[in-house]
Formats: structure tokens, sequence, C-alpha cells
């Protein structure tokens, strides 16, 4: 395993590892333009393959997020005894999930941008999932400060594909002030309810009147900490929210935005959700870059996505890949200044 890093004409640069696909350093100008790392990790390979429970920067898969009672059923075959690491249900792909496998990197390059190719096999019963999946994810930065994901992926069975990147960020830089200053505005009207452990109850609820309201921009910890049990029960923001946009099309999906430094970030996907997570989880235990503490809410993901449990869930936009189809998605951060 290795560290690639991407610079483009601006100055930005992105540090990865084909070590799960983890992005680890995103370096990025405030107003005046002094740059700042935002991405929250560590300084090394060894330690995302020991301490990296956060899941800081990977790619996750097969299936981001949770499937509830670790199974399924897909095209009328039930689907069990996927990986149980979440309490009786299955959590970001599972104990070796595409975060903890080191994939195949290729550097690519074109008109505006550099980039890494990435690529891996899931064989066929891999954490309990069917079917020979083969996976690519693109990351590309552009000469127009963009960091665009591009996933692709095949299988030889029926399976569920829903494929993520769980960056956190801090755009006061991940070492700096707390993110609950920054303001954040999702492009969502509707959200899916989960009960106490994330799980969808497979209701899709209006933001309008409660916390979860952020159509508007709005600081973090304006509402994080909210008696709303919707709120609450996850113990601040850890929900995914139902973007306003056609499907399939790339639409905005959320912006936030550090007023100290004027750093913001635009994140546009095709992907009909995005999970807002406050980092309610960090608690101080896990020493990043620079022997940096990640206190809780020390940084905040963005989670572009299909929904949570969707397998489960037959109104919710379909995460089933079959052979002879091609997955295809694409994610697009965008940096700022205001």
């Amino acid at each position: 395993m290795e560290f690639y890093t991407l610079e483009n004409k601006n100055g930005l640069k992105l540090k990865l590892t084909n070590f799960g696909g983890i992005v680890s350093e995103i370096h990025v100008p405030d107003r005046d333009g002094k740059f700042a790392d935002i991405a929250l990790g560590f300084d090394s390979i060894e330690e995302y393959q020991d301490h990296n429970d956060a899941y800081f920067g990977a790619i996750i898969g097969r299936f981001g997020n949770r499937i509830g009672g670790c199974g399924f059923s897909v095209d009328g075959a039930e689907v069990s005894g996927l990986f149980d690491n979440d309490e009786g249900n299955h959590l970001h792909g599972g104990k070796v999930g595409f975060d903890k496998v080191a994939w195949t990197a290729e550097r690519i390059s074109g008109e505006g941008y550099t980039g890494v190719k990435l690529s891996y096999r899931s064989v066929d019963g891999e954490e309990g999932y069917p079917g020979n999946l083969d996976a690519t994810v693109v990351y590309k930065l552009t000469d127009a400060n963009e960091w665009v994901i591009e996933y692709e992926a095949v299988s030889d069975k029926a399976t569920v594909y829903n494929p993520t990147n769980h960056s956190y960020f801090n755009l006061a830089g991940h070492d700096g002030a707390s993110p609950l200053s920054h303001e954040v505005q999702l492009n969502a009207k509707l959200f899916t309810a989960c009960d106490a452990g994330g799980i969808p109850t497979g209701e899709v609820l209006s933001v309008a009147g409660t916390d979860m309201d952020f159509r508007a921009a709005k600081t973090i910890g304006s509402a994080v900490d909210s008696a709303d049990p919707v709120v609450s029960s996850r113990g601040g923001f850890d929900h995914n929210f139902v973007i306003d946009k056609k499907p399939g099309e790339l639409g905005l999906a959320a912006v936030a935005y550090d007023a100290a430094s004027g750093r913001e970030l635009k994140v546009y996907t095709t992907e009909p959700g995005v999970q807002f997570y406050s980092g309610n989880f960090l608690d101080g235990s896990l020493t990043g870059k620079g022997g940096h503490v990640y206190e809780k809410r020390s940084g905040f993901c963005l989670e572009t996505q299909h929904f949570p449990d969707s397998p489960n869930h037959g109104h919710f936009p379909m995460t089933t890949l079959r052979p002879g189809e091609v997955f295809c998605s694409k994610t697009v951060h965008v940096f700022g200044v205001r």
C-alpha cells in the first residue's frame, strides 16, 4: 500500500492511499489564500489499518450505511448472514468492507485534471453478498477546484450495491476550531425516519417545522443538541436526507461554510440521498494527524448514497445490481471561498 498525492494548478492538494481508497488529506485555501488540511485522518497507512473504526476518508461498500437484520432479498432470493457489526445490523459493508482492503491503483490524467483510478474485485460471498463484483472508483482533482468521485461496478449475480465516501470535514482545518460553528444547508425537504439504531422505519417525513430543516443555512451547533427525539435518539445528526432533484441528475446536495475562514464546500451528486453526520460518536479516543486528538463532533460527513436499508424497503430507490447492468454514480465536491 502507498500514498498518492494529487495537485491542481491552484495549489489544492488531495492525498489518498490505495488501502481502503482512503482520502487522508485535502488542502484548500481560505479567503486570504492560507491553506489548511480540512480532512480528518491519520499520518500513516498503519494507523488506518489499526485504528480507523470511524472510517475516516474511506470508500464504503459493498453497502454504505446500514442493512437491518443483516439480511435482504434480491430477485426473490433470500440473503442472510451479513456480518453483524452494529447490534444486530450490518454497517458499512461488514467486518472487512471496502474500507479495509487493498485496491489496485493507477494514476490517470486528462484535460484539466489529475487523478487515481482504484479497482477491486469483491468475490462471491464476501461479507455475505452474492456475486463477483468488479468495482472501480476514480478520484479526480480538477483545475476548477473540484474533487470528483466516479463509481462504477458490474456483478455476475443479482446483488445490491451502494458505495459512498466517508470523509470527515472541518473547514477550519482538521486541527482547527470546532465545526459546530459551520453553516450547513441541505437541499432536502424530506428525510428517511429511523429508529434509535439508525435503521429506517420506512417513513419519509417532511423537515418542515423541525430541527431537521436545513433548507436555509444554519449552524450545526444551533440544533445538534435538539430535544427533538428524532435528533437526540442519534446523539445529534446522523440521518439520510432526500435530495430535491430528478433521479440520476447531478444536483446540489449540500453546502457547508465556515464564516471564520471563508472556506466553502458544495456537494453535488447523482445519488438520491445524503447522510449528514455530525461526528457524534467521535469521543477523543482517536489521535490523528500531527498528534491532534479528535474529540466529539470535531468533524462532519456528507455521505452521498442511496437510502440506508434500501433492499428492505420497496418504495426506496432501488440498489439492486443485476448481471449485464453497470452501476454508475458521481459525486463532485467544489471547494471555494466567500
